[in-house]
């Protein structure tokens, strides 16, 4: 069922050889392709062991309050945090996807490799338990782990804490636009703070599309 090229790719990041293979190519499988066994399930469940396996490293590895433990996780946790993971180790051409998907440029599509990211995790758990998938996500998480994800106040907070500390009305945020297909749909968000300005930036999602427009607002005004 799966090809040697992709056989291998999953070996070296989940740390075992795949078992399953129909798991494994169902973790990789959009829904895009009108195959009935996708993603979907095993997404659902990979999100809930990353945020484990990193909720517990955080516990042990830092002294921090729960309310910074919380930004951190997530942060780390994120879709572009999972997307960006999955660029890393060249997840893209191993995805399965009907060819408009392809078309539309699902293969870079921050949804979709997030998603499958975390359907790999899933996939990992499902086969060989947590302690093998907090291994996995230990791995490809690492450099981010130990970096600055979330360390930094989350742009939204910062620019509220600077609109009250300048004494401004708190900012409001106006979906612009959305455009493309459902599996790669691009948000417009503009970020607007009475009598200073406003500012606009655009990404896979509206969470992230009003992070962003709040640091451009940040890096324009404050």
């Amino acid at each position: 069922m799966l090809d040697d090229k992709t056989r291998a790719f999953l070996t070296g990041h989940a740390g075992h050889a795949p078992a399953d293979e129909a798991l494994w190519l169902s973790a990789l499988t959009h829904g895009s392709t009108g195959e009935k066994r996708n993603y979907e399930r095993l997404e659902f469940l990979g999100d809930r062991v990353l945020g484990l396996a990193v909720a517990e490293w955080l516990y042990q590895n830092s002294d921090e309050a729960e309310g910074r433990l919380s930004q951190r996780l997530n942060a780390l946790v994120s879709r572009a945090t999972c997307a960006r993971i999955a660029r890393e180790i060249g997840l893209g051409p191993h995805m399965r996807l009907g060819k408009q998907a392809r078309d539309d440029g699902g293969e870079d599509s921050d949804n979709i490799l997030g998603d499958v990211m975390e359907a790999m995790i899933g996939a990992c758990f499902t086969e060989h338990g947590f302690s093998a998938a907090r291994d996995m996500v230990r791995r490809l998480w690492s450099g981010t782990l130990t970096g600055k994800t979330g360390k930094r106040k989350h742009p939204k907070s910062a620019l509220q804490e600077w609109a009250a500390g300048n004494r401004r009305r708190m900012p409001e945020y106006r979906l612009v636009d959305r455009s493309g297909p459902d599996h790669a749909s691009r948000f417009t968000v503009e970020v607007h703070v009475y009598n200073v300005g406003s500012a606009q930036a655009t990404a896979n999602s509206k969470q992230d599309a009003e992070t962003q427009a709040a640091e451009e607002f940040m890096r324009k005004f404050a």
